[in-house]
């Protein structure tokens, strides 16, 4: 199984297996790999398995991200890279990559499950297609002004509420969409109790509030 192992100043700090479609990195605490630096965006890089092969992709950083020292956009790592983001060496490890895997037909089958990368910033990363079935989802305004609009949930990380007094981020994972406390002085709720920054599991009909404003979670 392949890993990330996170060192600054040669002391390794922590070591992560991947084990999803899509591992995000970056400052934010929704992040599945969170290295809390000012060097780090907060959503900086993605990483994504397609069969045995991982691809490391920039998320349009502001002071990008390095493989052995090379600026990249978007790589195939091979094990013992070197993934450099500010102070931070990652060494990708996956001693099964080239063992016995026709690396043609690994890249052809995983080809057509990614998107092209998305025209905006680092706030919307690249989506994932078919990571699971049935992951259409939307949040739906049920109060304030904008009562009765929907926003569909198509992004990998969608930010929603009101910038400086209460921001969440919902993420998009293989299994389903967790919601986080991003920023803000008040706390955003979830059917009435209060969302810290540790990601929590929505269900269908959830009740999001935020800076006043009531959201439902729909799911299909």
């Amino acid at each position: 199984m392949p890993k990330m192992i996170v060192s600054i100043d040669g002391v390794v700090i922590k070591e992560v297996q991947l084990t999803k479609d899509r591992t995000s990195l970056g400052r934010r605490p929704y992040n599945d790999i969170v290295i809390d630096n000012l060097a780090v965006s907060g959503e900086h890089a993605v990483l994504q398995m397609s069969g045995n092969d991982v691809y490391l992709e920039d998320l349009n950083s502001t002071n990008g991200t390095y493989v052995n020292g090379k600026a990249v956009k978007k790589q195939l790592l091979q094990n013992s890279d070197t993934v450099e983001i500010g102070k931070y060496k990652i060494k990708y490890v996956n001693e099964a990559a080239n063992a016995g895997f026709e690396k043609t037909m690994v890249i052809k089958a995983g080809s057509a499950g990614l998107v092209p990368p998305a025209a905006s910033s680092a706030a919307a990363p690249t989506a994932v297609a078919g990571a699971a079935p049935g992951l259409n989802a939307a949040i739906k305004v049920m109060s304030g002004a904008a009562a009765g609009r929907e926003v569909a949930l198509v992004k990998v990380v969608t930010t929603i509420g009101k910038p400086g007094v209460a921001v969440a981020a919902i993420t998009k994972r293989p299994h389903g969409f967790v919601v986080a406390h991003v920023e803000g002085t008040d706390k955003p709720y979830l059917n009435g109790a209060p969302i810290g920054a540790e990601p929590v599991i929505l269900k269908n009909g959830d009740v999001l509030e935020l800076a006043g404003t009531q959201m439902q979670f729909v799911q299909q």
